[in-house]
Formats: structure tokens, sequence, C-alpha cells
């Protein structure tokens, strides 16, 4: 008859446990014991248990060491942390506002407050290490709420970036916007990225997770200080008003569909208006006055014609410098008692590309080299295409008669000293410029008188003082910059609109000219040396308005730093 295993192996059990009963009576083992993998064998004796029934571990602090102060909870990045880090109690009288999370070697803290503008804000960020950067304040969200859509937001973040870079911003706003704009919806790990055409952002949720990265490349420009001021507008308002994502689209929207504020007609006339006024700034008469106007209108109308065939810019300011040129060619050779010369200076003001410069210059000195680079190249592309243009009629004109003497630098413009003409002929300079840029009207009256300003200074150094052309002229700029920098923090706007246009009668118009006009009559020697005066004018004024902001940040209170001496530049390479 087949036994039952079972049941042997219960009785088995039994009758050992009957056994045993006598030496199990001092230690009785709990139900479960007898199934862990860890129980002695049956017989053997269980080891003594520890007196107060839990057994030290081997990450225990040793007895006679003080444990450390556990560690705060990250802060906010616009609120000051309560006290230091764990290991350094506070100073007795300090306040909190002195101390933070730092590393061991005591990097002063940053308080990025919400009163500051944003632009300030984001812009102090940038330039501070990634591993030091405070997080940004996090939203107070429901359980069952999310946040919105990192997708989205980077799409957002990189429409608003293209806007700005294809409006002249430089590199280090458009970051600082699109920075503001990530943080603002709760993006902490963003880095964007900005170059000459291409925009690129790319967030990291955690330190495990892979980056999601979306870029946006810049294929058109255009000049509209109108839909820049309301892109700064809509940041502001997203960074420091938090309106929703859906709010913000909106907006966006609304910028794109609205018409640029003066029409075609009349930024031709402020082209005329604008040459007009600097070939009186340089001593011309009310005909020229006319003739440089009529000059300029007609190569605007040739460079808009050039631009709807599709044309590159460059052959656009090719046609765009004939007219002027043409215009002085033929006073010339009429031997009518006009300074020609005075004429062609004013249609090159309205050509070179000043804002262009100003703002490659200004990547250059705040770290972004290759958006730098590409910038100065474009520059001098279109001055080139001015070179040809002006060249190509000038020689035609000493062609037909060598002896032009309208046309000699020497015996045409001079030392022209008017204050109250040139001080009036600046400020309609500078407003033609306004208008030309697209700028809010309510700008405009700032940018004229800064304008004015700027050529009283130049003016008074120059004339008065007998001081050198190139550093009175980076004085006068950074005198504009500063102003520029003081409006747009008053307004929580660009300082574009406020720099751009009133630095308009600070360009070298007569020493390009004289170059070009040395060149074609052969004169190599003289040319180089009025060209290589006109860059050196163009360096100091794009250097002096980036020194006159940079000196309205430094000597105004910087936002998120508790001394100005611990303040942060782009970088800090020293050269290696």
């Amino acid at each position: 008859m087949a036994s039952d295993p079972q049941r042997g192996q219960r009785g088995a059990s039994g009758s050992s446990s009957a056994s045993d009963q006598s030496g199990s009576e001092e230690r009785k083992p709990q139900p479960d014991e007898a199934h862990s993998a860890f129980t002695p064998p049956l017989g053997v004796p269980y080891p003594p248990l520890p007196e107060d029934e839990h057994p030290t571990s081997e990450f225990a602090l040793p007895s006679g060491l003080r444990p450390e102060t556990p560690a705060e909870q990250e802060g906010s990045a616009f609120t000051p942390p309560s006290s230091t880090t764990g290991q350094t109690p506070m100073p007795a009288g300090s306040t909190a506002l002195s101390y933070a999370f730092t590393p061991p070697h005591g990097i002063p803290a940053v308080r990025l407050t919400k009163e500051a503008p944003w632009q300030d804000r984001m812009r102090t960020m940038l330039r501070m290490p990634v591993g030091e950067r405070p997080v940004p304040e996090r939203l107070e969200r429901a359980d069952d709420e999310t946040g919105p859509a990192v997708p989205r937001v980077l799409d957002l973040t990189l429409r608003i970036g293209e806007i700005l870079l294809a409006g002249g911003e430089g590199a280090e706003d458009v970051e600082a916007a699109m920075f503001g704009v990530a943080h603002a919806y709760g993006l902490e790990r963003v880095e964007p990225t900005v170059t000459f055409t291409l925009l690129s952002i790319s967030y990291q949720p955690s330190l495990v997770d892979d980056p999601v990265t979306a870029s946006r490349t810049v294929r058109r420009r255009g000049v509209d200080y109108n839909r820049l001021s309301a892109v700064f507008r809509l940041v502001d308002e997203i960074a420091s008003e938090g309106i929703t994502l859906e709010e913000a689209y909106r907006g966006l929207a609304e910028i794109r569909r609205n018409r640029h504020p003066y029409p075609s007609w009349a930024l031709t006339v402020a082209s005329g208006l604008l040459s007009g006024a600097a070939s009186m700034l340089v001593g011309g008469t009310m005909l020229v006055f006319v003739a440089a106007a009529v000059g300029s209108m007609l190569g605007d109308r040739l460079a808009w014609l050039a631009s709807a065939r599709g044309l590159p810019e460059f052959y656009q300011f090719v046609v765009a410098a004939m007219p002027p040129a043409a215009v002085g060619v033929a006073f010339g050779l009429a031997h009518l008692n006009v300074q020609a010369s005075a004429v062609i200076t004013g249609g090159l003001f309205a050509l070179i590309p000043g804002r262009a410069l100003v703002a490659g210059v200004h990547d250059g000195l705040t770290g972004y080299y290759i958006t730098a680079a590409a910038r100065l190249l474009e520059v001098g592309y279109l001055i080139v295409g001015i070179v040809v243009g002006v060249l190509s009629v000038l020689y035609i004109g000493l062609q037909l008669n060598p002896g032009l003497r309208r046309l000699n630098p020497e015996q045409s413009l001079g030392d022209y000293n008017e204050p109250l003409v040139q001080i009036v002929a600046a400020m309609l300079l500078a407003l033609a410029f306004c208008v030309l840029l697209q700028q809010e009207r309510h700008t405009v009256a700032f940018a004229t008188l800064n304008g004015g300003v700027a050529w009283v200074v130049y003016g008074a150094l120059t004339y008065v003082a007998g001081m050198n052309a190139v550093p009175a002229t980076a004085i006068a700029a950074g005198l504009v910059g500063l102003f520029g920098q003081l409006l747009s923090r008053y307004r929580y706007a660009s300082a574009l609109p406020y720099v751009t246009a009133a630095i308009g009668p600070l360009l070298p118009g007569s020493a390009t000219y004289f170059g070009l006009l040395n060149f074609a009559q052969g004169h190599l020697p003289q040319g180089l040396t009025s060209l290589v005066q006109a860059v050196s004018l163009a360096l100091a004024i794009a250097v002096g308005v980036n020194l006159g902001a940079e000196v309205a940040r430094l000597f105004l209170r910087a936002p998120g730093i508790e001394e100005a001496g611990a303040r942060r530049a782009a970088k800090r390479t020293r050269g290696f």
C-alpha cells in the first residue's frame, strides 16, 4: 500500500517537535520565523537578543560626535534664503540677505527680486555659471493640475526670440528673453542658444531624463521697433504678471498681425529728410538740402523695387547709393555754386548700417563671438555695396570731367561750425531715423532729444575743446547709451528705440565719402586714411553705446547682487 509522503513529513515533523519540546520552552519562535531563510535549523540555539531589541546600523553616528544640521529645502530664485548652509551657522548680527546656499569658497548670494526688470534678472542668471544659478520660483498647483506642455512652451519661447533677433536685438538680450519666458512657465533646466540665424533651446526635466530640444531659423529680417517694443511688453507680462500660455499665444498673434505704424511713402519721405538734415549738418544750404532729399528718395524707391524683384540686400544698397551720388556729380558737372560733396555725404548718412554695427560690437563685447562675427561680416558686405554704388557714379563723373572742383574734399566741406543750425539738423536727422525704424510715437521725442544731446556733446568736445573726433564720438555715444539704458529701465522696454536713432548724427558720413572720392581719383593713401578714420569713428560709436549701457547697470542698484563689486561680467577668462 502506497504511503502518503506529505503524511510522513507531517509525522516526522510532529515527532521531532515532541522530542524537542523541553528544549524549546525557553525560546519560542514566532510562527513566521519557520518560513524565513535565516532561521537556524532545528537543534541549533538562537543567538542572544540585544538589550534594546534595536540593533545599531553600520551607518549610525558613533558616540561622541554631534549630528549635522539637516540641509534646508532648496529655496526660490526670487526670495532670499533663511539661513546659510548646514555646516556653518550665521554669525551674530548678520542678516539672511548676506548668506545663501554657496560652495565652500563662499560666492555671494544672488537675490533676483521681482521688483527688478526682467531683463536684469535674466541677464544676471545668464552671466552666472550653470551650477550656481538659482532655480525659478515654483508655482503652487493642485494635485490634479498639471503645468503647461513643454513643447508649447519651447515653441512660444522660440517664436519670441525669433522676433527679437530679426528686429536687431542683441544676442544676450534675446537669450535673456527666452530664459525669462521658459522660467516663467516652470522650465528650470533650460539652455537657450542664439546665433546669427539659428535659435535653439534645450530643456532637461531631470538629470536622468532625456533632454527636449527645439530650434528655429531666422530667414528674414526687418526693422520694426514698434513690434520689438510690443514683444518686450509681452515678455514682461509673462515674466512678471504670470499670464497664461494661451494669453501669451494670443498676444503674440496680435503682435504679428499689427501693421507698421508708418506707411511706405512716409518711410521714403523720412529717408529724404534724413539725407537733407545730414547735408546741413556738414554745411549744406537749403538747395543742398532739397537736392540731397531728392537723391535719397530716388535711391529708396530703387531699393524698394529691387527688394520686390527678390534681389539680395547687397544689390539693394548698390542701387540705393547711386542716385545721391548721381545728383552730386550732376551739380559738379553743371558748374553750379552748390556743395556737391554735401549732397553725396547726406545720401551716405541714410545708408550706413549703424544699427547692425552697434549690435555686432555689442555681441562681441558680451561674449557672443560667432554672432558678432556674422553681424560684422554683414556690415562689411553692406558697406561694400555702398562703395560699389558710389564709386561707380564718381568714376563716371570724373571720366567726363577730371577737374570737378566741387567734388574736391579740401574745397567742399571744410570745418563747418554753426552750433544752432547743426543742433536743429541733428535733431531732425534723429527724428527721421525714428520714422525709418518704425518706432512707437511716444519714443520719438526721447530719441530725438537724445540725438540732439549727443551732437551738443560732440560739438563741444570737437570745436570748443579741440579734442580728436574719435574720442569725442565715443564720449557722445556713451551718453547716448547711458540715457537709452535709463529710459529703457524706466519703461521696462528695449533700449534700441532710444539709442539707434540718436547715434545718427554721429555716423561717419563725411569720412566715408572722402575715402571713396580719393579712391576714385586714384589717391590710394589718402583714401585709405579716410576709410580708416571712418572705421574708427564707427567702432567708437559702437563701443561708446555699449559702455554707456554697462555704466548704467554698474552704478544703478544691480538686481540680485548685494555687493556692487561682486557683479559678474559676461566672462572671466583673462585671456586663457
